[in-house]
């Protein structure tokens, strides 16, 4: 008994200490790696020339316009003629602030050092004519491209706009969500572009923005759409070898208990990819028509055994 309260009161004082370190603010996150470092500085200028490509040689040009500060750059550049990069650099710095309070040093670091290479890279593309002048073809691949960029920077760990910071302060103090947030903003800025350009280049704006925003997610959650697989059967064991031999699949058994039944439950789990869902959905059936299962989209998979083995 001495013994274990000994235990206690040791983990009890090592855990004082985290807090008090906590408090004290010396308990501080590790440092990246310089191989990480340098990888994710590589990133943030890719994903930010990719949309400076996106503006300055299909979007600007042809009067059309993106969502959020990037939006009232491109009406402001317009309207005064001062280049397009000084606007971008000097409306996002206030956002850089409120970005170190929300997500800490490391984020705003990354922001600050994206804005820099988009607005150096704007200023640098804009003597390029457009690439085409179909405006069609401009809005779509001008929103693919920028969504392609920004979606690169912020999947590691930067932004290249201050609306979605902007609205995460906001959401603090209304009911509303970030995601309503955001779009009550953007469709005030690309409404304000009917008045400056026309109302024609306002709607293939709003076209860009959603194309944009498409492509950010495809970049931000991941191209494979893997999917986390739930199954509860009592031909447990029999379908997950089937899993494992038909679909070149790993799977792990957990257990489980039913609440009302109080049976115990084996429950497996296992990754797949968006096209082996149909042949997965196939074997449950076959094997026990009755068994409950779950499936939902994962936007990363990392680590462990997901790599498919030879079925052949």
């Amino acid at each position: 008994m001495i013994i274990l309260n000994l235990v206690l009161l040791n983990k009890f004082l090592i855990r004082c200490d985290y807090v008090t370190e906590l408090v004290n603010g010396k308990l501080q996150h590790r440092k990246l790696p310089l191989s990480k470092k340098i990888f994710r500085a590589i990133a943030i200028t890719l994903g930010a020339i990719l949309m400076a490509t996106g503006l300055e040689i299909f979007l600007v040009p042809n009067k059309v316009i993106d969502g959020g500060v990037t939006g009232i750059s491109i009406m402001l550049s317009h309207i005064t003629g001062i280049e397009l990069g000084i606007f971008l650099f000097l409306l996002n710095l206030p956002f850089v602030y409120l970005g170190y309070k929300q997500m800490g040093k490391t984020f705003a670091i990354s922001t600050v050092y994206g804005i820099i290479v988009l607005s150096v890279f704007t200023t640098l593309f804009h003597p390029i004519p457009a690439f085409t002048d179909d405006i069609l073809l401009a809005t779509i691949f001008g929103g693919m491209i920028l969504g392609i960029g920004v979606g690169i920077v912020i999947r590691f760990g930067g932004a290249l706009d201050g609306t979605e910071i902007l609205s995460l302060v906001i959401t603090k103090k209304v009911p509303f969500s970030v995601g309503q947030i955001i779009m009550f903003i953007n469709l005030f800025i690309l409404g304000t572009a009917g008045f400056v350009f026309s109302w024609d280049r306002a709607m293939y704006s709003l076209l860009a923005y959603v194309i944009a925003a498409k492509a950010i997610d495809t970049v931000v959650d991941g191209f494979e759409e893997s999917k986390s697989v739930w199954i509860i059967s009592d031909e447990a064991e029999e379908i997950g070898n089937a899993v494992n031999a038909r679909l070149g699949r790993g799977v792990t058994y957990l257990k489980g208990q039913g609440a009302y039944t109080g049976d115990d439950k084996k429950v497996i789990f296992s990754v797949i990819t968006r096209l082996e869902e149909s042949k997965l959905t196939t074997i449950v059936e076959e094997i026990d028509p009755n068994a409950f299962l779950s499936i939902a989209d994962i936007s990363e998979v990392r680590g462990g055994r997901f790599k498919k083995r030879d079925i052949h």
